[in-house]
């Protein structure tokens, strides 16, 4: 069936859900094991989450750290209602493909069959719920992070402790990953939302994503503040 279906795009819709889906695994490989000497933000982050919980065997109290993990949960959880509330839009829009399928013709100046704008909403949907895993899995294991920061022993000598505070930023550089992930995927979404027009809008939104997010990663105002004073 579903070979079928694919077989209902022409060439260029082929070569832009290629290009959709290697840009999107692509960026992520390149973000999280960027080149040594040129790091990107999230590895930067990932050196800064090592230093926070390397301080907090020494911190009294801990309601500070507990706070910002708090804080992580609440930003996992904000995004994974929205996944849900725009998932439900887009089912919703499945059952609903005679408006869209108007909407499109209209804006491309072509046909659109309903099957094809049945699997292009299903791309986007697919992207929006990988998003949503990513999400809730990240909120959960800030969570377990959280769980961690109580089990670190108040003495500062206490030998458990170094490598409590190692488990605790394990757990939270995971979480971190996953909750980027998920972002990431939301990027692409909303990048494969020009399908829904032609195939030219979604390679060009493809690229437009691509840069977007690599300039963030490798060229934002934010990676030259968190380069000041980084150990390498």
């Amino acid at each position: 069936m579903i070979p079928a279906q694919l077989g209902l795009l022409n060439w260029l819709d082929a070569v832009a859900l290629l290009l959709l889906l290697v840009a999107w695994q692509g960026v992520g490989v390149l973000i999280e094991h960027p080149p040594r000497r040129f790091p990107s933000v999230s590895v930067l982050m990932t050196r800064y989450r090592r230093i926070w919980m390397s301080h907090v065997i020494t911190r009294e109290p801990r309601v500070f750290d507990s706070m910002i993990v708090g804080s992580l949960r609440q930003g996992t959880a904000f995004f994974a209602s929205t996944a849900m509330i725009a998932l439900g839009g887009g089912l919703a829009l499945v059952g609903n493909i005679e408006r869209l399928t108007t909407l499109a013709s209209e804006l491309s100046l072509a046909e659109s069959s309903k099957v094809v704008l049945e699997m292009k909403l299903i791309l986007i949907l697919l992207l929006v719920v990988n998003a949503f895993l990513k999400f809730v899995w990240a909120n959960r294991i800030f969570g377990y992070c959280a769980v961690m920061l109580g089990t670190i022993p108040n003495e500062v000598d206490d030998p458990v402790g170094p490598h409590r505070c190692q488990q605790a930023a394990e757990l939270n550089i995971t979480a971190a990953k996953a909750f980027n992930r998920g972002l990431r995927s939301i990027y692409f979404a909303m990048g494969a939302l020009a399908w829904l027009v032609g195939a030219l809008p979604l390679i060009l939104t493809t690229l437009l994503t691509v840069a977007v997010v690599l300039r963030r990663e490798f060229g934002s105002q934010t990676r030259d503040v968190l380069l000041q004073g980084i150990d390498d």
